[in-house]
């Protein structure tokens, strides 16, 4: 019986060829994933140990936990100061010891604006050697920076701003732009600045003027003597720190440490590609199940011969299952090595796109290439199971008949009646699901949509009949008799042509669904930022640090400027729960914010508050309430409650006056300005308002168009990489229509060669062909529109949790364009079966077995 899979298999070479496409895409995709998460993580942890290469011990500043995180000045202080570090590099065992100082320097490309990423542009001090040489960043051109108005920068940082030695430097660490001259560029192998960060390097007095204070610094690296204990040492220098102020970790500690990062971090990637090659796979199950139900029906005669020869069914079910599993082996073999390139080509991407995974062998590991293997065997062995079990159940006597009888359909009554059991019981979840509103019951939402997909998969037989005769009418009617004997032929099998339909509408229900519910969230952010924000600017620092007060208020003085509120933050206890409390201009923020009150009035008196709907509520307070709060800095106050407000993204829970929050703030600084021009947002106003500013690189400011950019621009990207990846499956599903649509013409070889032979022209048999594809395709793509929209309605309401603004809009452009794209895929996916149908010999058709 083997020898027999293996003939099988040889002699229907064109026939399973298509099927091992979809294996093998889907094993591609399994092993491109795998491999593509081995390289980046042995690459990254290969990183990590350089960058901790002669690192014993670690000793890190921590914070003061009765003291704020900065002074009046903006700087922080540490404990780690010049005799401690005196102290532990006395202890035995201490080779040599780094003192630290890192912060962040955002750095100003040729643009003006910022490059690097926000919390990767890393700002340290060069420590030289006798020789002027910093061992952890090697000296390519230059010198190290030794005075106050010198940088050096790492080779990548430099080449991105376009300086060489010489150049004025421009960049910014909290605020104001600042100046120094390039005198060094370097090479670093430290991961966050190969991975698309940023690297600026000062004198250490320099570094601590910058972030710290004099004397202090935000790390000890302890280089420890050959042949020393690391864990010993980690011991002797816990001994000299200042407890809760300082904290000391191993090399080795810091390796694991770092090790596990990496891997959380591929972790979520690699279930996320997984997930996705899942769902290629079980689509390609589809298309494995219906080629063996296909191969079984036209063999029917071999299987029963076999059978009247002495073969037992459960030698037939191993013979079809040998065919599967030495199928998927050849299968997923191709597909392991395309997988490979796609893993070598998809970190190649992501770099372009600014991802900045270090460099590295590609890693093809065991677990790799077996799992990939097996995954591809399994899929398609279990695929074919139950065609196997139908092969086996042929009787030795139908080896007798003298004709080519079509195989007797099934009863879909057991069928139908689970399938509508099934999806009763999805749509029951899912409209469980449209009341619930917290993003925590998204697994029950996961578990109700598999069950409705399910259910309509196992329902699609059933469907495909009003569905496929509606299109039959208009095909009929648009191209007469190519168009009915098209529609005949799809409701011959409502098995096969379900089954090639639901490969498509897999890929179409996910697609519509993550389409749908994108949208909706895109108009929601869009309408928030119109609703919410009257300002036709808003400014902000990239990274979140906040904006010196004094030049704030010059902005309010330019030309052109109607109103200026700027927004500040502290906050305060009361009743048992913490409260953000907004400071703003409250003459002026009614200008810039759209504030819709429910009740009372914005505050006016400065211990006066307004809260937010939602604050209120879950905090029972109402209007004309008078609260006790007790501030970050200690101090209190009786605070009266003038108005509740609806929520506003620019609001925290309250708003007072900046009289108010002030005496609280340890340095008073705007989180943000929100300004309103008289005539409009202009780029002339805008670059007045950068000048004013200082023209920091850190300098952010936003128009209601670069908002909606922003806001939206994350989901477009999102549904763009979704696309592309639940693209692969929709390829597998037109695949499984070609490959379903030429072992039709072969199984229908005589019946074409009849109408031939009454005058239907090859014209007339590439039309009907082509129509029947169509109509499958369609079939597939009308189901999965249509569950796709229910699915995203359903779940919409776990959105609008995050969203208020939320509610369900339909793309209809892009539901016209997904069935557009079905209609073409039946078109193209017809193209090589039409042209095989109108091509056989009329005489040997009507002749063949």
């Amino acid at each position: 019986m083997l020898r027999t899979a293996l003939r099988n298999v040889l002699a229907h070479k064109a026939r399973l060829m298509m099927t091992a496409l979809a294996v093998l895409l889907g094993v591609a995709f399994v092993a491109g994933t795998l491999i593509f998460s081995d390289t980046v993580g042995e690459a990254l942890k290969r990183a990590s140990t350089k960058n901790l290469a002669g690192v014993a011990v670690s000793v890190q500043a921590l914070p003061d936990p009765d003291a704020p995180l900065t002074d009046k000045d903006g700087k922080r202080t540490t404990a780690l100061d010049g005799k401690l570090a005196d102290k532990v590099r006395a202890l035995p065992g201490v080779q040599s010891l780094r003192r630290n100082v890192n912060g962040q320097a955002t750095l100003a490309g040729p643009d003006g604006m910022p490059i690097g990423n926000d919390w990767q542009n890393i700002g340290t001090n060069f420590q030289p050697d006798k020789d002027g040489h910093d061992p952890r960043y090697p000296l390519l051109k230059g010198r190290g920076p030794a005075a106050a108005n010198e940088i050096a920068l790492d080779e990548a940082t430099a080449k991105a701003a376009g300086h060489k030695l010489g150049d004025t430097v421009r960049f910014a660490t909290d605020g104001p732009v600042l100046t120094k001259k390039l005198v060094g560029i370097v090479s670093t192998d430290d991961p966050q600045v190969t991975a698309g960060g940023s690297l600026a390097l000062f004198d250490t007095a320099t570094a601590q003027k910058l972030y710290l204070h004099p004397g202090q610094f935000d790390e000890l690296v302890v280089a420890a003597e050959p042949g020393t204990d690391q864990q010993a040492l980690t011991a002797k220098v816990l001994k000299v720190l200042p407890k809760e102020r300082a904290a000391a970790t191993s090399g080795d500690e810091l390796a694991a440490e770092q090790a596990r990062r990496v891997a959380e971090q591929n972790k979520a990637l690699s279930s996320t590609l997984l997930v996705f090659a899942g769902i290629a796979l079980f689509v390609g199950v589809f298309i494995i199940a219906n080629t063996f139900t296909m191969l079984i029906s036209q063999r029917s005669r071999e299987i029963a011969l076999l059978r009247a020869v002495g073969a037992s069914r459960r030698q037939v079910v191993r013979s079809v299952l040998a065919e599967a599993g030495l199928l998927g082996l050849i299968s997923s073999v191709v597909g392991f090595a395309l997988g490979a390139g796609i893993a070598v080509s998809l970190r190649a991407v992501l770099n372009a796109n600014g991802a900045g995974f270090p460099d590295g062998p590609v890693i093809v590991s065991p677990t790799a290439v077996l799992s990939s293997l097996a995954v591809g065997v399994v899929v398609t062995v279990l695929a074919a199971w139950l065609p196997s079990r139908k092969a086996a159940k042929i009787a030795p006597v139908e080896a007798l008949s003298t004709v080519e009888a079509p195989p007797a359909l099934r009863s879909l009554v057991i069928r139908n009646v689970l399938g509508a059991i099934i999806t009763g019981l999805g749509v029951a979840v899912m409209f469980y699901v449209s009341t619930l509103k917290s993003s925590d019951d998204l697994p029950i939402a996961m578990a109700g949509s598999m069950l409705t997909l399910t259910g309509v998969i196992i329902l699609a037989p059933l469907l495909s009949r009003p569905l496929v005769s509606l299109a039959g009418v208009v095909t009929t009617r648009l191209f007469g008799i190519g168009g009915k004997l098209a529609k005949q032929n799809a409701l011959r099998n409502p098995r096969r042509t379900a089954a090639t339909a639901s490969a498509l509408m897999i890929g179409l229900t996910l697609i519509t669904g993550m389409t749908v519910v994108g949208n909706s969230a895109q108009e929601a952010m869009d309408k928030m930022t119109a609703n919410g924000l009257k300002a036709d600017y808003k400014v902000q620092n990239t990274n979140f640090t906040d904006l010196d007060a004094g030049p704030s208020k010059k902005v309010a003085d330019l030309p052109g400027v109607e109103a200026m509120a700027p927004l500040r933050s502290v906050g305060f206890q009361a009743d048992g729960r913490y409260t953000d409390l907004t400071g703003t201009d409250l003459a002026a923020v009614g200008k810039v914010l759209q504030l819709d009150f429910t009740s009372g009035a914005p505050a006016r008196g400065a211990d006066e508050i307004a809260i937010s709907r939602t604050a209120a509520k879950e905090r029972g307070w109402h209007t004309g309430q008078t609260v006790d709060a007790r501030f970050d800095d200690k101090k209190t106050a009786k605070l009266k409650i003038t108005g509740i407000y609806e929520d506003n993204q620019e609001l925290t829970s309250a708003f007072g006056s900046t009289s108010l929050v002030d005496p609280h703030m340890t340095q008073v600084k705007n989180d943000k300005l929100l300004v309103k021009a008289r005539g409009g947002a202009s780029e002339e106003l805008e670059k007045q308002i950068r000048h004013t500013l200082g023209e920091s690189p850190l300098l952010k400011v936003q128009d209601h168009a670069d908002l909606r950019k922003e806001n939206a621009g994350k989901i477009e990207t999102l549904l763009y990489i979704v696309y592309g990846l639940l693209g692969m499956a929709v390829i597998i599903a037109v695949v499984g229509v070609v490959n379903t649509l030429a072992m039709s013409v072969f199984e229908r070889t005589r019946e074409i060669g009849m109408l031939r032979a009454i005058g239907l022209a090859r014209a007339g048999i590439k039309e009907m062909v082509r129509l029947e594809s169509v109509v499958i395709s369609l079939f597939g793509a009308v189901l999965g529109i249509g569950v796709g929209v229910f699915l995203s309605w359903a779940a919409g309401n776990l959105v609008s949790q995050g969203l208020p603004t939320y509610e369900l809009l339909l793309p209809w452009g892009r539901l016209a364009l997904f069935l557009l794209i079905a209609l073409v895929v039946g078109v193209l996916a017809a193209l090589w079966p039409a042209r095989r149908a109108a091509r056989l010999n009329m005489l040997e058709a009507i002749g063949a077995q």
